[in-house]
């Protein structure tokens, strides 16, 4: 894989922000702006999305954490604070547990750490689906799952924004995308996480509900579970909470460091 693209901005403490399926590094402009006055703030486009490079074959999220580890590496600033949503929370699960030494906090917000059966049947369908017709016949349906009805009636350019973003990705990297998120089995491997971890789970999030994000505090020893009041992007809908979220958990687990 050739190298992410990626953009740095602030100074201070390094954060690494991963973001979701179907979208590239400017889903987190709102966020970024609210932390670059005190953090070094890291946003990338995972492969195949944005402006990074698509991948030759098939994937799975132990590849998108090697990516994130990579790209850490490259920073030369050691271990960094990795918040993610949705498919960027999968990849925060897999790269602290594969690679320890990367972070010293993570954050996994609207995520999920397995998927059952009939999840992944539909997964399947939406792979078939855009393999045959392309993205722009899954977008709107993507839409109203990322964002509850009030946010996308009173922010029409940013919905158009991200649906932009999202249409743009070809069909074989998403489809390579979609079937990474839907095999995954953190379950398995999130018990061995060792740093800090903050799970954000939405209150209006209908992609991984509540109880997805319970399984996943449970999994990792003395992690803690807050909620914010959004559905499935919470960091495109409630940018302020979720930065007062995030910085309250990174001031709470440096307190905690020895």
């Amino acid at each position: 894989m050739s190298p992410l693209h990626s953009i740095i901005e602030g100074q201070g403490p390094v954060i690494v922000l991963s973001h979701a399926l179907g979208c590239d590094l400017h889903m987190w402009d709102e966020v970024a702006a609210r932390l670059v006055d005190r953090y070094t703030v890291v946003r990338y486009d995972q492969r195949g999305h944005g402006r990074s490079p698509a991948s030759a074959g098939a994937f799975g999220m132990q590849e998108l954490a090697q990516d994130a580890a990579q790209l850490i590496a490259q920073l030369g600033r050691g271990p960094v604070h990795f918040a993610g949503v949705s498919m960027g929370g999968m990849t925060a699960q897999a790269l602290a547990a594969l690679h320890p030494e990367a972070v010293q906090s993570i954050t996994i917000a609207n995520s999920a750490a397995r998927y059952d059966a009939a999840a992944q049947q539909g997964w399947q369908t939406r792979i078939d689906t855009v393999r045959a017709q392309g993205v722009a016949v899954i977008a709107d349906g993507a839409l109203q799952r990322w964002l509850s009805p009030d946010f996308m009636a009173q922010h029409p350019q940013r919905v158009a924004q991200m649906r932009e973003a999202l249409v743009r990705i070809a069909p074989e990297p998403y489809a390579q995308a979609c079937a990474a998120v839907a095999g995954i089995a953190l379950d398995a491997s999130n018990p061995s996480i060792r740093c800090p971890a903050l799970v954000m789970a939405g209150t209006l999030d209908f992609a991984t509900p509540m109880a997805m994000s319970q399984e996943i505090a449970a999994g990792i020893a003395g992690a803690e579970l807050v909620t914010i009041d959004a559905a499935h992007i919470s960091c495109v809908e409630q940018p302020e909470v979720f930065v007062r979220l995030l910085d309250g958990f990174i001031q709470r687990a440096w307190n905690r460091s020895p």
